[in-house]
């Protein structure tokens, strides 16, 4: 069986819910558990998303799938300037 991927809109809603739990005195440990998660998710998510909010998150991720995009774009110009380069050195040696 996978595991199941959380949406970062998901994340953020639990660190909240243990945020709450344990705000009203119980144990984190255990609101971990109320949750449904590990205590190494929890940790992990609260390093990585801890302090953020949803409209932060999506605006993370519109910017990681920019960045990707402007990466894509550059690496197929250079290749199409490298490929213009050999082209162009295969002319002059004729």
């Amino acid at each position: 069986m996978g595991t199941k991927r959380h949406k970062p809109e998901e994340i953020v809603t639990k660190l909240r819910q243990v945020e709450v739990l344990v705000g009203q005195g119980m144990a984190r440990v255990d609101a971990i558990r109320e949750v449904r998660i590990t205590e190494q998710t929890y940790y992990h998510w609260r390093k990585q998303y801890g302090g953020k909010g949803t409209d932060q998150l999506r605006e993370l991720k519109r910017l990681q799938k920019e960045n990707e995009r402007l990466r894509r774009t550059v690496s197929d110009l250079t290749l199409d300037k490298l490929i213009l380069t050999e082209a162009a050195k295969g002319v002059m040696a004729v």
